[in-house]
């Protein structure tokens, strides 16, 4: 069996491949949607090795399959070639993320801005949650830039995923027994 070669040499020069074969430039907008989902991805990688709870743990691996398909969904030039199944994201991906919110939320009351922080899986949410709220960008970009309209859902399920990723970091931060810090607004 021929052992599988991580380096190619064909991005060398500042051009990757899409899926599909499609070569771009590394600094092409599809890549930046779909790279930035990748470090997003990575980062709830390490929120995991900050969590014990096995439920979370389960639901944020979930998470992590959505968000490779997500990148599949945004590697995938839909003008050359036709998009997999799998890099689809589904109304029961958006619903799962919603019920979610819904239950972390039911137990805490919203009573100002949040400073980010606290025990350090809340922090880590933080940071998740400001890396989605990026990747949305980076997706409207793509959209304005190349002018294609990228799926509804896949805009949807990332806008829910940071509003997850904030209720998660008050839930971990009250496991932690850790009080949050609400926004002085009178602070010079």
């Amino acid at each position: 069996m021929k052992k599988s070669v991580i380096y190619t040499r064909t991005g060398d020069k500042g051009m990757t491949s899409l899926v599909g074969g499609k070569r771009v430039p590394k600094t092409h907008a599809r890549l930046e949607a779909y790279g930035t989902v990748d470090e997003l991805n990575a980062y709830v990688g390490w929120l995991m090795s900050l969590v014990e709870d096995a439920a979370i743990l389960s639901f944020l691996q979930n998470v992590q399959h959505k968000l490779f398909s997500l990148g599949s969904y945004l590697a995938t030039d839909q003008s050359h070639t036709d998009l997999r199944m799998e890099s689809r994201i589904t109304d029961e991906n958006i619903q799962m993320l919603e019920q979610a919110i819904d239950e972390l939320d039911a137990a805490s009351k919203w009573k100002g801005f949040i400073l980010p922080g606290g025990a350090p899986g809340a922090a880590a949410c933080h940071i998740c949650r400001t890396v989605c709220r990026r990747t949305e960008r980076r997706m409207l970009a793509l959209e304005e830039i190349e002018h294609v309209e990228l799926d509804e859902k896949a805009k949807c399920f990332i806008n829910r995923l940071s509003d997850y990723f904030f209720v998660l970091a008050k839930k971990l931060n009250q496991l932690a027994g850790v009080e949050e810090i609400y926004w002085d607004k009178s602070c010079k």
